[in-house]
Parts: C-alpha cells; sequence; structure tokens
C-alpha cells in the first residue's frame, strides 16, 4: 500500500491525513508546492528578468531549506540539527578567568600534592594578591581566610565551623565531614587496610595504647572498668595503667590480638584518628569510645564494638569474650578483609585520593566560577531545547575529586534518577574515564575496570551531607530540581 492507504476524506471529499506524523511531513511540502505554481505563473508572464524578484525567490527557498532553530521557549518545527548539539553550542559560555594562565594562588602554605585537576599555586610569600591564604594576619579584599586543622573542636574552639564562621573563615578544612574541604586521619597511602591477618598469639584479648591520661571524654574510666571490674585482660602499653614494659611497634603489635582498645580522647562527631585506622591494618576489632558516628566509618556493618556511654561496659565485656571464645563468630566480623569493605567505606577513604590541598584548590576554583555564573550573561543560557512536545534539559557533572565538568541530557519524559545514572555511566564510559581512585587502592579493590555509581549529588554539598544525608526522595524530586535550577552541576562518586 502507498502514501495515500493512510489518509482518509472528508465530508467535502477532499483527503484527510490521518497519520499525525504524515500529516506534518505532507504540509511541510505545502509551501514549496505554492511557490513552484507562483513561479511557474510568473514565468509565463515573462516576469522572471526581474532582479529583486529572483533576491526575493533565493532568499524564500534558502529560508524553506535552512534547519530550524531548536527553542529553549516553545515548540519548533523539524530540524537537522539535534537539540543536545544545539545546546553544547548555545549553552557555551567563555569565562573570564582561565586558570590555565592565571592560576588559583593560595597563600600561607607550601604546595604539597604533585597533581591537580585545576592549575594552582600555593606558596608562603608573593607579590600576587591571593584568592584564598591561610589565617587571618594580612587583610587582601576579596580573599577568602582559610581556617585548617585536624585538632578536636573541643579542645580548640576555633576549629567550631560556626566559629570559625563567625571568626571570618570563609573555608574550613577540619576532620569533620561537613567542613569545606575535610582532611581526615584516613587513606589508602598512609594505610595498609588490607593487609593479611596474622595468628591472634597474645593471651590478653585486647590491647591499649593511651598515654594521655586526661581527656574529656570517659575513656580512662572505660579502660579501668573493663579491666578491673568487667575482667577483661588487656595489655596496656601506653602511659595511663601500663602493665607492659616492652618497646614494641604499635599496628605490629596489634597485629596478634584480638581486639584494639581504640578509645579517642574526644567524644566528637567525624573525629576519627590514627588509632582506629591502625587496628583495621593490624586486623585487630576495634572497641571504640569516640565518635557518636563511628559506624559510618566501619570497613563493614558489624566489624566494630562501639561504648558509647560507661553502662555499656558489661554488655561489650560478655560480648568481648564471646567472640573470643567462639572463632567462627569472631572471624565473622573480620571476613571484610577477605571479601572486602563496604562501597561507604570504598566511598569515604577514596576521598583522600586526592590531596587536601588539590580538593582546596578545586572548592576556591568552584566558588570563582559559581560566582562568575551569577552573571547576565549566563543567566541567558537556554539550559533546555523543545522539539515538538519533547524537551531536552542540559546537565552538568564531574567525578568528585577532579575539577572540570561533562555535559550530559535529560529528556523531560525521563527526568528519573535511573535515567540520571545512566547519563552519568553512559558519558564517562565514552570517555574511556578511569576514577580518581584507580592508582591508590590497593590492588584487590580496584575492580574490573567497570564503573559503578555510590552517589550523585548536586555540586556544593559537604561530604557529610553527600555520603550520608543527602538523598533525592523519589523521582519528583529530580525533576523538580532540574526544572528549578537550569544548567543544574552535579558531583559523582565511583566505587
Amino acid at each position: 500500500m502507498g502514501v495515500f492507504s493512510r489518509i482518509g476524506s472528508t465530508h467535502e471529499g477532499l483527503p484527510v491525513v490521518a497519520n499525525a506524523s504524515l500529516r506534518r511531513k505532507v504540509s511541510s511540502f505545502l509551501p514549496i508546492c505554492v511557490a513552484i505554481v507562483v513561479l511557474v505563473e510568473i514565468a509565463f508572464l515573462g516576469r522572471l528578468d526581474n532582479p529583486s524578484l529572483l533576491d526575493a525567490l533565493t532568499s524564500f527557498f534558502g529560508k524553506l531549506s535552512s534547519p530550524t532553530k531548536p527553542s529553549s521557549g516553545s515548540n519548533v518545527g523539524s530540524g537537522t540539527e539535534r537539540c543536545e548539539e544545539w545546546l553544547e553550542r548555545e549553552d557555551s559560555v567563555s569565562y573570564s578567568r582561565n586558570f590555565s594562565k592565571d592560576p588559583i594562588f593560595i597563600s600561607g602554605g607550601d604546595k604539597d600534592f604533585e597533581s591537580c585537576s585545576v592549575d594552582c599555586a600555593i606558596a608562603m610569600n608573593s607579590n600576587k594578591t591571593p584568592d584564598a591564604a591561610f589565617g587571618l594576619l594580612g587583610h587582601h579584599p576579596g580573599t577568602l581566610r582559610i581556617l585548617r586543622s585536624m585538632e578536636s573542636a573541643r579542645y580548640f574552639i576555633q576549629n567550631n565551623i560556626a566559629h570559625a564562621r563567625r571568626k571570618g573563615f570563609g573555608i574550613v578544612m577540619t576532620t569533620s565531614l561537613s567542613s569545606d574541604v575535610p582532611v581526615g586521619y584516613f587513606s589508602w597511602a598512609e594505610y595498609d587496610i588490607m593487609a593479611p591477618l596474622q595468628p591472634k598469639t597474645e593471651k590478653a584479648l585486647a590491647a591499649a595504647f593511651i598515654s594521655n591520661c586526661i581527656a574529656q571524654n570517659f575513656r580512662l574510666q572505660a579502660l579501668e572498668a573493663l579491666m578491673e571490674e568487667a575482667n577483661v585482660t588487656v595489655d596496656s602499653y601506653g602511659t595511663c595503667h601500663r602493665n607492659r614494659d616492652e618497646r614494641v611497634e604499635k599496628v605490629e603489635a596489634l597485629k596478634h590480638y584480638k581486639f584494639s582498645l581504640a578509645f579517642e580522647n574526644t567524644n566528637e562527631e567525624d573525629y576519627v584518628t590514627e588509632k582506629f585506622f591502625q587496628s583495621l591494618v593490624a586486623g585487630s576489632v576495634p572497641v571504640v569510645v569516640g565518635a557518636p558516628n563511628i559506624q559510618d566509618f566501619a570497613p563493614s556493618p558489624d566489624s566494630i564494638i562501639h561504648i558509647k556511654q560507661m553502662t555499656d561496659i558489661e554488655p561489650v565485656a560478655k560480648r568481648m569474650k564471646h567472640l573470643a571464645d567462639h572463632p567462627d563468630a569472631y572471624n565473622k566480623m573480620l571476613r571484610w578483609k577477605q571479601e572486602g569493605p563496604s562501597d561507604s567505606f570504598k566511598a569515604l577513604v577514596d576521598m583522600a585520593a586526592v590531596h587536601s590541598s588539590c580538593r582546596l584548590c578545586i572548592f576556591v576554583a568552584t566558588r570563582i566560577r559559581e560566582q562568575e555564573e551569577k552573571s547576565p550573561e549566563f543567566k541567558k543560557r537556554p539550559c533546555k531545547c523543545t522539539r515538538g512536545s519533547e524537551t531536552v534539559y542540559h546537565l552538568f557533572v564531574r567525578e568528585r575529586g577532579t575539577f572540570d565538568v561533562e555535559s550530559i541530557f535529560l529528556r523531560d519524559g525521563y527526568l528519573t534518577l535511573e535515567a540520571l545514572e545512566s547519563a552519568v555511566l553512559t558519558k564517562f564510559k565514552s570517555l574511556r574515564h578511569e576514577p580518581i581512585w584507580k592508582k591508590e587502592r590497593p590492588e584487590s579493590l580496584r575492580g574490573d575496570g567497570v564503573l559503578k555509581v555510590h552517589a550523585i549529588y548536586p555540586l556544593g554539598l559537604t561530604q557529610r551531607q553527600a555520603l550520608y544525608n543527602f538523598k533525592f526522595e523519589r523521582n519528583s524530586s529530580l525533576s523538580t530540581h532540574i526544572q528549578r535550577n537550569p544548567c543544574p552541576k552535579f558531583e559523582v562518586v565511583f566505587v
């Protein structure tokens, strides 16, 4: 059957196209047909020698043959240029500052990283006005002031984020995952977390290395209660309740104990020091007094024991003794050493695969770009394109720990979490992207080269929000975010 097999008739006996798509195709030819009829009629009248008329006809046919420009505000006709191509071009706006030619400059420190995804210089002194500077001395208008410390805010009030803001610090770098650029005690490079297990040859159940006998929590009381009241055998190598006089290398010693008393000197969110990570390296189950959210740092859900308060001492002591007498139950707590830690743990430790100073540079450069994107020039970007009944949205995404963003596109009928993840994976696979942590992780945890998304979140969230608190509850919340934020930017964490 031919084209007209899908054409019906009106009451007047004239054909009407039944198929909507076919109607559009037929209607698109009508202007050309009319023009040809007019052209023939003019020819018969001998009017083709008129130059102005020829120019008008040429212009008319040129408009018919040129593709229709996509529109961000209304439906558009057919055209040869795809919305994605048009958006790539129309949303491309040059920034006033090229960081390759004019790198980020931070004063008051030393450059302590080899490479970074944004050009950045860090130096103690320079005649150049810095973008950011450590400390509050030497005021430069427009310069962001940086606070960096790995000490507990319980001991040093200036490390409290709210307090630091009130003092004038625009960038806070502390152990808190809620700070602008977290600086933790953990990294794949510093700790051989996947080191193999060693035989538990020591008679005592646990080892302790505590030398500061004055703390702002109950760790010393907990140590005393375990040893004296709960009858847990503990070899104490530190100054506090010392009962082993040997000078030993801490991690090597811990490898031969079933449990390690990883007692911090304060119970502060995210304040997790080397005591905890050394226990993981040693393959000694950590018994923790410290961060109330210590489970966020656990390599697997059932791999640590947490003493939250003094009333926990008796049940914890019973559990330690039970595990010591039941090898299968104890070994289950260390199963992550063979099977690998959870994706959540990898996502946390992977953050440190990019040096904190580089992450600082990325933060400053991102802040500068965000300020410029508030200008009228950037507000002119269409960020979406409508053809017929379909709208295509332009989104940008980057991997955590990198600076440059990549374009992805979502259609209005598919503004879903699944579609977003699929678009991100498709884009980065097409780029043959290698995750930022690839060279840093232990070889056993580098995977088989298949990208896996752990989290996608709006650019600008803290790491606490991104890894633990934020989630698009449903597809509608993602759709609303995209429609309310033209050209939205996202960050992705691969595991």
